[in-house]
């Protein structure tokens, strides 16, 4: 008897949609798909993979659009890939020759991990030479200040503490108790 076909669908962002990865699962005949939008440079957060890699099957098969929606380093996706294996369950992604039943799809997806963290490496550095690019260039400020400090001053002044400032402001206690060390540091320092 043949196991089930589980699918896996994740983008990165919650802006981005999933419903193309969840169709060519569909056609791959995923009887159960798990989705989430979560970044895939860990595992950390990601519920749906962990729920499937501990409900997995010997004989079950784990199917991804490709593996950069599994993983996004080599480290990630061998624990992933050995998890598989020792619950004797197997690998494949539809926009990939990936099949870790065999030895070249064995063979493949390492090489295909590589690649992914390789690509990964790039976009960082591309990003943090734009970002460096920017900050030289006057045009990257970095985020706004959420926090308003004339407000934490104004209520402290009238005498509240950081609990009943922090519930008017809507804001947590640690923030008003940061804001007030940061001010008792630029008057000392």
């Amino acid at each position: 008897m043949t196991g089930m076909n589980y699918g896996y669908a994740r983008v990165s962002t919650t802006d981005q949609d999933l419903s193309i990865q969840v169709e060519k699962l569909k056609a791959a005949g995923c009887t159960i798909i798990r989705e989430e939008k979560a970044s895939g440079t860990s595992r950390e957060g990601r519920k749906e993979l962990e729920t499937l890699l501990e409900f997995v099957r010997p004989g079950d098969a784990l199917t991804v659009t490709r593996i950069d929606r599994l993983a996004r380093s080599i480290g990630d996706l061998q624990d992933i890939v050995r998890v598989l294996k020792a619950r004797g369950v197997h690998l494949r992604a539809t926009e990939q020759p990936i099949d870790t039943s065999t030895a070249a799809g064995k063979a493949f997806i390492d090489m295909l991990g590589v690649f992914a963290e390789f690509e990964t490496n790039l976009r960082r550095e591309r990003q943090m030479e734009g970002i460096a690019k920017a900050k030289n260039a006057g045009v990257y400020k970095g985020r706004k200040p959420s926090i308003d400090r004339a407000q934490i001053e104004a209520l402290k002044a009238e005498g509240l503490g950081p609990a009943e400032i922090a519930k008017r402001l809507g804001i947590g206690r640690a923030s008003v108790y940061r804001v007030e060390k940061g001010s008792k540091k630029g008057v000392s320092g």
